[in-house]
């Protein structure tokens, strides 16, 4: 049976979201093709006629995974001053949701400490898409101002990729929150970014 181009995106685009989910549960030398295909509902050898190779699905995935990054991104910072942008951003970034929702989110978390072994291939989708996010994140921080913003872009996504890492290596769910709200904290506080205000009562609001 000939199958038109649209079928094969959807297959492709099937395999990758498929690919994602597989490399968040179990890492990237997790994955076996042969399963794989077989939870798309497709056969082993149907997998060459979407990539040349294992590496190439993965390489792929990777990019797959940050789609996510872009879009919360966007729907954080979209139609708000730069300010705001960014410290909604953070807020959204460094919360119990975004720790809690390990199948979902930005992938630098989960696949920062696998990285170095990678494929070539990999390590470059990897690179390409913490690049972006970085870029994205020093055009807010260019239209506040701030020195040296490529910098400060890199220095925010380290801390909150390291503070998201270590939140969900914690077993403590108290400490695991204690730890995103104070990285959240610090963040927007170096950055001259609004916090929330204290009621009387002494709660956040």
């Amino acid at each position: 049976m000939r199958y038109d181009s649209e079928h094969k995106a959807r297959t492709r685009a099937r395999l990758l979201d498929e690919a994602a989910a597989s490399i968040r549960a179990v890492g990237p030398d997790g994955i076996g093709v042969a399963a794989l295909m077989a939870k798309a509902g497709l056969t082993h050898g149907g997998f060459y006629a979407h990539f040349k190779s294992k590496d190439e699905l993965i390489a792929q995935a990777i990019a797959r995974m940050f789609d996510d990054s872009r879009a919360l991104f966007v729907s954080r910072t979209e139609g708000r001053t730069p300010a705001g942008g960014l410290a909604s951003y953070i807020d959204a970034y460094l919360s119990e949701t975004h720790r809690d929702r390990t199948g979902h989110g930005c992938p630098l978390p989960c696949l920062s400490g696998d990285v170095a072994r990678m494929p070539k291939a990999a390590r470059e989708s990897f690179a390409a898409g913490a690049a972006e996010l970085t870029a994205l994140i020093a055009g807010l921080l260019e239209r506040m101002e701030v020195a040296d913003a490529d910098l400060a872009a890199a220095s925010i996504i380290a801390e909150m990729v390291g503070a998201m890492a270590l939140a969900r290596a914690v077993p403590d769910r108290g400490w695991s929150g204690l730890i995103l709200k104070a990285s959240r904290e610090a963040l927007k506080a170096r950055l001259g970014l609004a916090q929330p205000a204290v009621s009387s009562s002494g709660s956040r609001r």
